[in-house]
């Protein structure tokens, strides 16, 4: 069985059928181009699929509260947030195409079976014309596959692997987050300075995509300025005892600890480290010390003490100044008492972006959308000038390095920002080996 879909440049062509069990989305005709749940009435729904339990729990709670205040601000409810501040001045505060938007919200579990039936079924039941959220690469990459199946734009939440827009990037989707080669970009030469070039490291890494291209990303970066290895361990995304991971680390020689974990992994795994005595002790005539490539506020805050001094990188930061970064926190403040994490962050940008360019396409159909979106260099929405690439929909910003503080001021005010990295350092080649191995495809309109 095969069916017309259109492909990038918005043509038809004959595509492969949707997978078996998976029931095609209801196909519209909108001014004479058919696409996947085409709004018809006055309103449009999007779908937030995010992780409601699980170890990232924390994170989808927060990507909630930030949807929540998208949703708000596009439908002319509240200040009106980086709506203000964004360098796209489509957004007006009537909804999008002059809908009012809806939304339904999915359980990922931080799980990639899990997230892709809740995705399925805000897609067939609920017509959902573009699915969003997730905070883990797996299940990123999971619905991102579907999506681009079903004709239906994935705009992705937190996921940092380097596959979601490198061997497992789709058309369908973008990512405004940064990813595992950016953070060893940018981390690599702050760790350099801070402990110099002849350490020794060891490596403790959740046992699925995101962990397994972040420990490459890092120990490549970190051996160019002269580290070396001396052992990778994987560890179970499921696992909540890090004592016998841990306890190997004090005999193998190492100077340094690097956790790829997040969120309830590396608490966990951070507090066990610390309970085992690590941070007190002198290897090879150093300090040990402990890294955290990927840090959030959500993190920090449940990891207490023990994230003084530890250097990680971010995607983004409440204490940023720039005036989208403001306005957004003073939004998201005062409707919820406390600063928004990347997690909150992240979502809202990418709520407005679709938005926005399907403001600027005149239509919410896939492939127009990947058009507006494709090259688009925009400003206002934190972290400085911004550009997504056309060749696999990665989005170019500065990056963040941060550091526990020693003296925080609050329960909120734990990291303190001690580079922001320049894009121009984190940039790479679409075709850079890390991101090898898949094509972006054609656009599908569903």
């Amino acid at each position: 069985m095969s069916r017309l879909i259109m492909n990038r440049r918005g043509l038809l062509k004959t595509g492969a059928a949707v997978g078996a069990g998976m029931a095609m989305p209801t196909v519209l005709t909108a001014g004479g181009h058919g696409y996947a749940n085409a709004p018809t009435g006055s309103t449009v729904t999007l779908g937030f699929n995010v992780p409601q339990s699980g170890p990232y729990a924390d994170e989808g709670a927060d990507e909630l509260r930030a949807y929540y205040l998208a949703v708000k601000h596009l439908n002319g409810e509240g200040d009106g947030g980086m709506m203000n501040t964004f360098s796209s001045k489509e957004l007006q505060g009537t909804g999008i195409l002059g809908r009012k938007v809806e939304y339904v919200t999915g359980d990922t579990q931080t799980k990639s079976d899990a997230a892709r039936a809740s995705a399925q079924s805000m897609i067939q039941k609920d017509g959902a014309v573009m699915i969003t959220g997730g905070s883990s690469s797996g299940v990123a990459v999971a619905v991102q596959a579907l999506c681009q199946e079903a004709g239906i734009i994935f705009m992705a939440g937190l996921t940092h692997s380097n596959d979601t827009t490198g061997k497992d990037k789709k058309a369908n989707g973008f990512r405004h987050f940064f990813n595992s080669y950016m953070s060893g970009a940018a981390l690599a030469p702050v760790l350099e300075n801070a402990y110099g070039n002849d350490r020794v490291a060891y490596h403790l890494t959740a046992d699925y995509n995101w962990g397994w291209t972040t420990q490459e990303s890092v120990q490549a970066a970190t051996e160019a300025k002269g580290w070396t290895t001396v052992a990778n361990v994987l560890t179970p995304l499921t696992a909540t005892d890090f004592s016998s991971y841990i306890a190997p680390v004090l005999n193998s020689g190492a100077d340094v600890l690097v956790l790829n974990h997040y969120g309830g992994n590396m608490i966990n795994s951070l507090t066990s480290a610390v309970q085992f005595g690590l941070r007190d002790k002198l290897v090879n005539d150093k300090n040990f010390e402990i890294v955290v490539p990927l840090y959030s506020r959500l993190m920090a805050r449940g990891a207490g003490e023990n994230v003084k001094g530890i250097y990680g990188s971010t995607n983004w930061h409440w204490s940023l100044q720039d005036e989208g970064s403001k306005a957004f926190v003073q939004s998201f403040g005062e409707e919820y008492g406390f600063p928004p994490s990347q997690a909150a962050h992240t979502v809202y940008c990418q709520t407005l972006l679709y938005a926005d360019a399907c403001e600027r396409a005149g239509t919410h159909q896939p492939c127009a959308v990947v058009e507006a979106l494709e090259g688009f260099d925009f400003d206002g929405l934190g972290n400085g000038p911004t550009h997504y690439r056309a060749e696999d929909h990665q989005c170019f910003k500065d990056v963040l390095v941060v550091r526990g503080k020693e003296n925080p001021t609050s329960e909120f005010d734990l990291l303190e920002i001690v580079e922001v990295t320049p894009r121009a350092q984190v940039e790479y080649p679409a075709d850079h080996p890390m991101f090898a191995g898949g094509a972006l495809g054609n656009c599908n309109n569903g």
